[in-house]
């Protein structure tokens, strides 16, 4: 299995390409990620792992954005600073209690062992903080699609280690309190049908299959729906856990 690391130094460019090209794309799932951890203004929000800082242009006004990302990659385009491009994602390059809230979207399930990190987004929020996760869920649909479909298709291969309820036990360990954990359901949306499959071909990088066989995938494994509009709604879930620190 390659490590968050590896992979997206390969792929991390075409990822932004697909998020700088359809920045509205995935609103519902970075709303429901802010649903969770609600930020008041003044609060430091970390962002790890960052990729191309998507997160911040969804915050509150008053809060600060704070974000850590390994792999340069990501923000070639040179639209956000991403804290330090290139410094391993351990240990995170800040002090005890920075932050008020830390935000972890969908990165973790390229790591095989996620303790130390749980462990040092303990360390760098400040007590009483929240740390918000969000991410696959193990034996989802999504998990069938990206280690199915994608694995097969795309650049690198896909073999992603999910949420589940071992995770909850992992935090518990690394001092986090659990306060709510459960799936998240919600859309990608896109104004025309071939978006959707442009905007999958790039996040992903499926290098070997055409737009019709991305399409034909997400409707066979993850299903869609016309919106009133005209455009298409594809259905998309994570699994969503908010921490405490005491």
């Amino acid at each position: 299995m390659k490590s968050y690391d590896e992979l997206f130094t390969l792929r991390g460019s075409t990822y932004d390409q697909a998020m700088t090209a359809f920045p509205d794309a995935r609103r519902a799932e970075f709303d429901q990620l802010f649903r969770n951890c609600k930020p008041d203004a003044g609060s430091r929000v970390g962002d790890i792992p960052a990729g191309g800082g998507y997160l911040k242009s969804y915050l509150s006004s008053g809060c600060e954005w704070v974000g850590h990302e390994p792999c340069a990659s990501f923000t070639n385009h040179g639209a956000v600073e991403v804290g330090q491009p290139g410094h391993p994602l351990l240990p995170v390059p800040w002090p005890d209690a920075h932050v008020d809230i830390v935000c972890s979207l969908a990165g973790v399930h390229h790591l095989e062992d996620k303790r130390p990190l749980f462990a040092e987004i303990h360390r760098v929020t400040r007590p009483g903080g929240r740390f918000v996760l969000s991410d696959v869920e193990h034996g989802s649909a999504v998990s069938a699609f990206l280690d199915g479909f994608v694995g097969e298709w795309n650049s690198t291969g896909h073999e992603g280690l999910y949420l589940g309820e071992n995770t909850l036990a992992e935090l518990e360990g690394a001092g986090w309190e659990v306060e709510h954990a459960a799936t998240s359901n919600f859309h990608w949306q896109f104004a025309e049908r071939p978006d959707m499959a442009a905007f999958c071909s790039r996040l992903f990088d499926i290098t070997r299959a055409s737009a019709d066989q991305i399409d034909n995938a997400i409707e066979d494994m993850l299903g869609t729906t016309r919106l009133p509009d005209g455009g298409t709604a594809m259905n998309w879930s994570l699994f969503t856990i908010t921490c405490v620190k005491r």
